[in-house]
């Protein structure tokens, strides 16, 4: 008896771009989560300060709240935008958030540098799938 293939649909762009941006966001809380375990980081967090940005001011953890809101927002805008919109908002957010996981690389612990070359290689996806974006009625 002989086993018929498995089925492999397409997986339209948007959606890719959606859960490239929920893996970034489970890598994102697993690397601090873990992170809480380095000697000195809950000592310093009851101390008010938040690793190398330094004093937990409002300022500080608004902007901080704002760089973690944008992915976890790029999840769904990601699905639901019109396709040209979502194309050049993936590529500017991938390419921001790129840099920004380049800046936390250096000083950090080696287990926090491996989460963070994956959380590189997911943002270097959404920017190479954001950019060759199909044309509608384009041969696949």
């Amino acid at each position: 008896m002989q086993k018929q293939p498995l089925e492999s649909l397409p997986v339209p762009t948007n959606l890719k771009l959606s859960l490239l941006w929920a893996s970034l966001m489970s890598l994102y809380i697993y690397n601090d989560y873990f992170s809480l375990f380095l000697p000195g980081t809950v000592e310093d967090m009851l101390n008010g300060r938040i690793g190398p940005l330094g004093e937990a001011t409002e300022p500080v953890l608004v902007g901080v709240s704002i760089m973690l809101a944008i992915p976890a927002l790029m999840i769904v805008l990601s699905a639901v935008l019109p396709a040209t919109a979502s194309k050049w908002l993936n590529i500017v957010m991938g390419a921001i958030y790129t840099l920004i996981q380049l800046m936390t690389f250096f000083g950090s612990a080696l287990f926090y540098q491996i989460v963070v070359v994956l959380e590189i290689g997911v943002t270097g996806l959404i920017v190479w799938y954001a950019w060759r974006w199909p044309r509608a009625g384009a041969p696949g």
